[in-house]
């Protein structure tokens, strides 16, 4: 393990200057090419805007931190050569969400990474966010403030590029503390292999609105009616947040499509009725609205979206056993392990594992999902319950 210090770099009282040009950003890379560690954090705008991007990017090495403006430094040349060097490690806290939106936006991937969320899980850490841990190995307090505020809107101030700098600044000292707090329990190995597993995942595919409607929470609540008009509705909404560049809930939310889906409103006042529905939003928005219920409502009985009916449910008793013997060995062993249950074994990889029944380690490790640490350290045990004769 690389030579770790004693405490993270001190935090400033100003922001780090922020670089807003290629040639600038260029010099950067050069200099993190050398670099056999560095930390990386992206501020987004899911909160704000319809299509998150990268609107801010904060890189740390063990002594120096750097902000980057993506927008005007199109592309950010170089840096996805710098994550792609195996001889680099990216640390990230909670990596998931940031390799995802620069697969999506710049096909970057990195190649060599270390996670200090994830190992914060597997520490069993009692509070495993940034902010959590930092307090506690550290004694640095973040600002709270910005976590919410729209990185999309520029000039950005400089007390958000403070507390912007301080997600990085930090990480290198962290991770070493962390890493070797795993090697000493011997999970230095199972935090790596999830680390790798992180290096594959990629933006999902974009959903079409009509099928995203149909997939909202409480939906099959609704009679076939009233889902036509929610379906338009929630067309009407997602399209018009595409044009505006908001989050479609910034538009109109969720809660209030149900309700003009249940009320199914055909003039201005009962539209405006509804709670929810503002005064500018009926101004600027309400002959749209009252043209989607419409649409939904002259939709031909024919044609009106029904669910299909859910296979019945089959008791199968031998496969709900297995599972319970799973959870009660989970259970155990979490507790002899100092682990979460679901860190350990989540529930779909449970029911995974009750459904192949695997009478041995290969057999267990070929199941889709299952980690090699997971065979290794408790795979005996999991087979033996399934194994174990019905009471």
């Amino acid at each position: 393990m690389s030579s770790s210090p004693a405490s993270p770099p001190p935090s400033r009282s100003a922001p780090p200057p922020l670089i807003s040009d290629p040639a600038s950003f260029r010099a950067l890379m050069s200099r993190l090419e050398t670099e056999p560690l560095i930390a990386l954090d992206t501020e987004a705008a899911s909160f704000h805007r319809y299509r998150d991007r990268v609107y801010l990017l904060q890189i740390s090495s063990r002594n120096d931190t750097y902000l980057v403006d993506p927008l005007a430094v199109p592309d950010l040349p170089g840096l996805g050569l710098v994550l792609a060097n195996p001889e680099v490690e990216v640390v990230f806290h909670d990596a998931d969400y940031d390799l995802r939106l620069l697969q999506r936006e710049f096909d970057f991937r990195a190649s060599r990474l270390f996670d200090t969320r994830i190992a914060a899980q597997f520490l069993n850490e009692p509070g495993i966010g940034l902010a959590a841990l930092l307090e506690k190995y550290f004694g640095v307090k973040l600002d709270k403030r910005f976590q919410r505020a729209d990185w999309s809107a520029r000039p950005i101030s400089p007390p958000m590029l403070a507390y912007a700098a301080e997600d990085t600044r930090s990480l290198p000292a962290l991770r070493d503390l962390l890493r070797e707090a795993l090697d000493r329990r011997g999970r230095l190995t199972w935090v790596e292999e999830e680390c790798d597993l992180l290096t594959r995942v990629r933006w999902p595919e974009p959903v079409a609105p009509e099928a995203a409607a149909m997939a909202a929470k409480g939906i099959r609540t609704l009679k076939p009616r009233a889902l036509a008009v929610f379906r338009e509705v929630y067309v009407w909404r997602d399209r018009t947040a595409e044009a505006m560049d908001r989050a479609p809930f910034r538009v109109m939310g969720t809660d209030v499509i149900f309700s003009v889906a249940g009320r199914q409103p055909a003039t201005a006042a009962e539209l405006s009725a509804i709670p929810g529905i503002g005064k500018e939003t009926m101004e600027r928005r309400g002959a749209e609205i009252l043209a989607a219920v419409r649409r939904g409502l002259e939709v031909p009985e024919s044609a009106l979206p029904r669910f299909e009916r859910s296979p019945r449910y089959r008791p199968d008793p031998a496969f709900d056993g297995r599972l319970e013997r799973l959870k009660a060995t989970r259970a155990t062993l979490a507790a002899r392990l100092d682990l979460q249950p679901g860190v350990l074994a989540p529930n779909w990889m449970l029911e995974a594992v009750a459904r192949a029944a695997p009478s041995n380690r290969n057999d267990l490790a070929r199941i889709e999902g299952v980690r090699r640490w997971q065979v290794e350290t408790v795979g005996d045990e999991l087979i033996a319950a399934l194994a174990s004769p019905p009471k």
